[in-house]
């Protein structure tokens, strides 16, 4: 539990892109709610666009974006490209889903905190998250 003069992480939970696969963003969701964060999770189908007004609203600490499309290397870049056009690249950004080994460092040099593949628990998506935010 956050201590009263500690403000609780604010993280957003999106789906980008056309991928109609939500369980893992939702067990991921409710991780994070149950290791004390604010969860805000804005549901299935949604465009880079719509995720970084969220992240914006939100005054979000971090962004988790989950993708089994395949499309990650389109829609990540552009997540990223907008949040530092609204100035906000001090958000931490991670991504979760079927990426490719191959792809992992290219994003992760793009500006992806960190990566999580099938197999990675939910207590390593809390650690990660809750470092990165205080860090």
């Amino acid at each position: 539990m956050p201590a009263a003069s500690e403000k609780k992480i604010r993280v957003v939970v999106a789906k980008p892109g056309l991928d109609g696969h939500d369980r893992g963003a939702k067990i991921i969701a409710r991780a994070l709610r149950d290791a004390g964060m604010e969860v805000i999770y804005t549901g299935l189908h949604q465009t880079p666009e719509q995720i970084v007004e969220t992240v914006i609203q939100e005054d979000a600490d971090a962004v988790g974006l989950s993708i089994l499309s395949g499309a990650h290397m389109t829609l990540v870049p552009r997540v990223l490209e907008l949040l530092r056009e609204q100035g906000a690249d001090d958000v931490v950004v991670t991504l979760g889903g079927t990426i490719p080994s191959d792809d992992v460092n290219e994003l992760k040099e793009l500006g992806v905190a960190e990566v999580f593949t099938p197999g990675a628990s939910t207590q390593e998506a809390v650690e990660f998250i809750r470092g990165a935010v205080r860090s």
